[in-house]
């Protein structure tokens, strides 16, 4: 990207950049695991070893994520900090740190000296606000398996909770879990406006490229909001 070009604030910026870069990081500090298994992949790469090499292949395999407000859509929550995110599926109950873009518009990532941590863009929405909520983790770091190890393995309808500072707990449902080739990110699928609150959660995945020491996939799970506690 040209350092011409105008300069992009907030979401609107973070969509100009190219996805392969902003999530780049996520991944960058890979080690070798001991398992040669690595992480749950979704479903469509499990059932396809060619799967990652076309993102047009996994996203035919998966539900289309919810993109108009469902017949039941409860009413979307105000803007308040995401404080904690539990997915009981998985294991995942970790605190979140907000993060935000740096002087190349490449979202910053978690600390890779905490395996149980998540991250939120916090110049975007936040969980249950009308709108995209993008949350990131590691799913692995040099000390082993990260706090989105398991997310590859979630299913069509499982939960996603997560607590605000405002003392609500907005609860969402997960529409599809895919996996897509870094260099061939879907941009607007993962990022576009959406009419209701959804929730992003990315991290990596697909074939480890052990002479890269990188994923070559990032695993993005679609999900819509239910309702708050």
């Amino acid at each position: 990207m040209s350092d011409a070009r105008p300069q992009r604030t907030g979401r609107t910026k973070m969509v100009a950049v190219a996805a392969g870069a902003v999530f780049l990081g996520v991944c960058a500090i890979q080690n070798d695991l001991k398992s040669e298994s690595g992480p749950p992949q979704p479903a469509a790469a499990q059932a396809s070893p060619s799967a990652s090499a076309s993102p047009a292949a996994s996203a035919a395999t998966s539900a289309k994520p919810s993109t108009s407000p469902s017949p039941t859509k409860p009413a979307s929550l105000g803007s308040s900090p995401p404080l904690r995110i539990r997915i009981g599926t998985i294991g995942v109950d970790a605190p979140f740190v907000g993060l935000g873009l740096n002087a190349n518009g490449i979202l910053d990532v978690p600390s890779a000296t905490n395996r149980n941590l998540a991250g939120w863009y916090e110049d975007g929405v936040t969980p249950g606000a009308r709108g995209n909520a993008i949350v990131l983790g590691h799913v692995d770091t040099k000390l082993g398996p990260a706090v989105f190890w398991g997310l590859g393995s979630l299913k069509a309808g499982d939960e996603v909770a997560i607590d605000r500072a405002d003392g609500k707990t907005a609860k969402f449902s997960v529409d599809s879990v895919e996996s897509f080739p870094k260099n061939a990110f879907p941009d607007d699928r993962v990022y576009g406006k959406t009419p209701d609150a959804q929730l992003r959660l990315i991290t990596c995945g697909g074939v480890y490229d052990k002479k890269r020491k990188d994923y070559l996939d990032n695993v993005v799970v679609f999900a819509h909001y239910t309702g708050a506690s």
